[in-house]
């Protein structure tokens, strides 16, 4: 028989231990280990088992409770975790104090919105399938420890991502668990009356979607979850929120409308709820949300009597977005005709003609609309999440602004970060830095305890490699249990492994670029590495391949037959369904973390980052962030094959790339022990990372870029378009405007430059003169920017390492402007013409330039 429906029961908490139902709902217990340690205390094997404190109240016998709720010392102890927490919540932090020292002129937001299609908080709140979802878990908890008023927005998914076991044969299998939200560490959000609060988004054929909002505390940070499963919906649309990355085209663009639209009016309607101040600044990561724009521009036209254009500006302003994307192939993309037929009727966002929801997704197809597309035409502000990914971005986008070097596009980047209390083991933070949360939280690398010797560390780092074997015994015998296997066939799952052997890590998600059987190109080779009499090697090896992804789940496949050989099976495992706590033991107890995505398809990478802050060296193609970060002293760089396209011969040349460093330079370095057994190069190495790598993959860095270089100078941007009835938003528009029907006309009439070089040859240093008569086609000289663009030339006259020096005007269409020759050699120069106006965040914008 099954069930008809599935609720949860609540546990009966004493009255005296109610403080502890606080402590449970809100998840700063899962980066505050004093308030893990309150929940163990009432039962530590029952805490290690199910490790979430909501479960555990609801699993703990009432005796118990009742035995806890007349003992003074834990009595005592729950309340000052309570206190604790409540400073936490209430007191002044890092963005607090950054406001009150705000310059003239600078302001930051009163609160941010954050969208993200997935969060990875914890385990206990399944909610995340990769590193996109614990990256936004992440920045919420960064954003919460720093005091940044953020609002985390998403879908709520019954059945979350899948849970990944494995065929006799080493084929995935997909598993879905359904979940019950009053299960989880979530509260309701009602209404006045205690109904349900419903945000309602409008659906084809006069129907209607309905969801209810949950929200998580993470910290000081709400985190609104958009569930579908109510009654009220029709059975196709209870289903929008079954799971994460599921389904076809139609039901992954209802989940990305809810997400933007229905997220935006959860948002509203949660802030007023809860007198909680509205969000200025809107940070949509990765286009899947994007939808959120068009549901803010339908809010300002509502408000007044604004144009399209004109609320389009305001809405830009206060706008972010985060592209996780190296290649085109990865975007979403929708059919132009699906799009038509879910805003085609005017019903989902009224007052909006559906011909200009598809002009923002525009491409080269015209049967298509591109979600990335359209985020990007609705923020003023876009980054990559990485240096490399940065540049890789503006190539990729390039055509969306013609005319312009790669180089001006505008789409910075912010490399991503790590929360730190997270992923870094107790341990560790207790011998670096004294307390449980000093360590990886914050700083610059000096707080660490100058007085800890080599010997203190590597003792640590061989008791963390020793819980990691121990960790993948366990898992390693569980999953050959669930393959079909008889527990009396398994007694050598207790000898896999060793605590002093070098151990390498490989986990991840398992798309085709990150290559996870590079390692097997040679398999001879791989075989004598890990079996080498005097130096061995171990590999664990995890990761998920998407349900859909045939070829991922092949690869897997390769892997497991290959662990599967009796000769290697001791020193090399596959551990299915690789998760956050799985990912713990990995990053706290691997020595090496391997990273051979093919360069430059990884857009940044956190894994190893996260195994960095605990003392695992990187091992990594300079792909992502080992690109930037790299220095040739915290890890080993692997040689890419740039340049060979046939991809087989790369992964061959890089394969044994691979296989040398680790038998020639990490191995041995590994190996190399003094008389008191200490690895002193290796250690050398850990210290170097924890000290310089450490403070610059932290979330909190990561955050505190985005609040300086984008919340703060988007709020600015917001009031000023916004003040007055939209004055600058409606000044704007009406600039485009007068741009867009004269710009046609506009050029450069003529250019002339003189040297003043005091002799017949100019030198390096000599003042130029550059003038230019520029027709502005009935602008005003207020409203464009001339530039003259010095550079190198070769043989195709195209300019690089150019600069740039304005021309001011000097007459009737007349422009000049002086600079100093920057190079020998070859150069040349050109005029420019670029849109100005004070509201505009780069002359690059508009995607206007007029050259000469």
């Amino acid at each position: 028989m099954k069930a008809v429906r599935r609720f949860t029961v609540h546990a009966r908490v004493p009255d005296e231990l109610s403080g502890l139902t606080e402590l449970a709902t809100n998840l700063r217990w899962t980066w505050h280990p004093p308030t893990r340690d309150l929940f163990a205390s009432m039962d530590d094997a029952l805490f290690r088992r199910i490790r979430d404190p909501l479960r555990m109240l609801a699993e703990i016998p009432a005796s118990r409770l009742d035995e806890l709720a007349s003992d003074p010392e834990f009595l005592e102890r729950t309340r000052a975790a309570n206190e604790d927490l409540r400073r936490y919540l209430t007191e002044p932090r890092w963005f607090q104090r950054r406001v009150e020292r705000a310059g003239d002129g600078e302001r930051f937001p009163r609160a941010v919105a954050y969208f993200s299609l997935e969060f990875g908080v914890h385990e206990a709140l399944p909610n995340y399938s990769g590193g996109l979802g614990v990256l936004a878990g992440d920045h919420l908890k960064a954003a919460s420890d720093l005091g940044v008023p953020m609002i985390g927005v998403g879908p709520l998914y019954r059945a979350g991502y899948f849970r990944q076991s494995l065929s006799l044969d080493g084929w995935q299998v997909e598993h879905y668990p359904v979940i019950d939200p009053s299960g989880l560490p979530l509260d309701l959000l009602t209404e006045p009356s205690g109904e349900p609060a419903y945000v309602r988004v409008a659906m084809p054929g006069g129907r209607e979607l309905l969801a209810q909002i949950w929200k998580a505390r993470v910290g000081r940070v709400p985190l609104l979850l958009l569930d579908t499963d109510v009654e009220g919906n029709d059975d196709d649309l209870r289903g929008v929120t079954d799971r994460l990355y599921g389904g076809d085209d139609d039901h992954r663009i209802r989940q990305e409308i809810l997400a933007g639209i229905g997220g935006m009016r959860a948002v509203r309607r949660y802030c007023e709820l809860r007198g909680h101040p509205q969000p200025e600044v809107f940070h949509t990561n990765e286009g899947h949300a994007g939808f959120l724009g068009l549901e803010r521009v339908r809010e300002v036209l509502d408000s007044g009597e604004l144009t399209f254009d004109e609320a389009l500006s305001a809405v830009r302003a206060g706008t972010v977005f985060t592209t996780h994307t190296p290649v085109p192939a990865g975007l979403d993309r929708f059919g132009v005709q699906l799009v038509r037929h879910y805003f085609g009727d005017g019903r989902l966002l009224p007052g909006i003609d559906v011909e200009r929801v598809l002009a923002l997704g525009t491409e080269d197809d015209p049967g298509r609309f591109n979600v990335a597309h359209m985020g990007l035409r609705l923020a003023q502000r876009a980054n990559g999440v990485s240096a490399l990914h940065g540049r890789v971005s503006r190539r990729m986008f390039t055509r969306l602004w013609p005319g312009f070097d790669t180089d001006e596009v505008p789409i910075s980047s912010v490399t991503n970060g790590v929360h730190g209390p997270t992923w870094v083991a107790r341990e560790m933070s207790a011998l670096l830095g004294g307390s449980d949360e000093e360590w990886g939280h914050d700083g610059d690398g000096s707080g660490i305890d100058p007085d800890v010797t080599d010997e203190q560390l590597w003792a640590l780092r061989r008791e963390l490699r020793g819980n990691l074997v121990s960790e993948v015994r366990r898992r390693a015998r569980e999953a050959w249990l669930q393959r079909g296997a008889s527990a009396l066939e398994l007694g050598w799952t207790d000898r896999i492994f060793d605590p002093d052997v070098l151990t390498v890590g490989f986990a991840r998600r398992v798309p085709t670029y990150k290559r996870l059987t590079l390692m097997l190109r040679d398999p001879e080779r791989l075989r004598a590495l890990l079996l080498d009499d005097s130096r061995p090697i171990q590999i664990v090896v995890a990761g998920k391949s998407h349900p859909a992804d045939e070829g991922g789940k092949a690869l897997i496949q390769k892997i497991v037959k290959f662990v599967d050989d009796p000769a290697v099976r001791e020193r090399m495992v596959f551990l299915p369904d690789y998760g956050m706590s799985m990912a713990r033991y990995l990053y706290r107890g691997c020595d090496v973390w391997l990273n051979n995505p093919t360069r430059p398809l990884e857009a940044c990478g956190t894994s190893g980052m996260k195994a960095a802050l605990n003392g695992c060296l990187n091992l990594s193609i300079r792909d992502g962030w080992w690109d930037e970060y790299y220095d040739g002293s915290n890890g080993w760089a692997i040689p890419t094959a740039d340049g060979v396209t046939d991809p087989l011969l790369r992964d061959d040349l890089e394969a044994s790339a691979l296989y040398d460093l680790l038998g020639q330079q990490v191995a041995p370095l590994f190996y190399d022990r003094d008389a008191a057994g200490v690895p002193r190069g290796w250690v050398s190495m850990i210290w170097h990372t924890l000290r310089t790598l450490g403070p610059r993959v932290q979330a909190s860095r990561m955050v505190r870029e985005y609040v300086e270089s984008y919340y703060g100078p988007a709020a600015t941007a917001v009031a000023s378009a916004s003040a007055d009835d939209y004055a600058g938003a409606r000044s704007l528009a009406a600039y485009r405007a007068r741009v867009d029907a004269c710009w046609p006309r506009v050029r450069v009439v003529s250019t002339e430059m003189s040297v003043e070089s005091g002799g017949d040859v100019p030198v390096v240093g000599a003042a130029a003169r550059i003038t230019a008569r520029v027709d502005l086609a009935r602008l005003d000289e207020s409203d464009v920017e001339i530039q003259a663009v010095v550079g190198r030339v070769g043989d195709t006259d195209d300019l690089g390492d150019v600069l740039t020096v304005p021309l001011s005007p000097c007459g009737r269409g007349q422009f000049a402007g002086t600079l100093a020759l920057p190079f020998a050699g070859s150069l040349g120069y050109t005029v420019r013409v670029l849109p100005r106006h004070p509201l505009l965040a780069s002359p690059a914008e508009l995607g206007k330039v007029v050259l000469a």
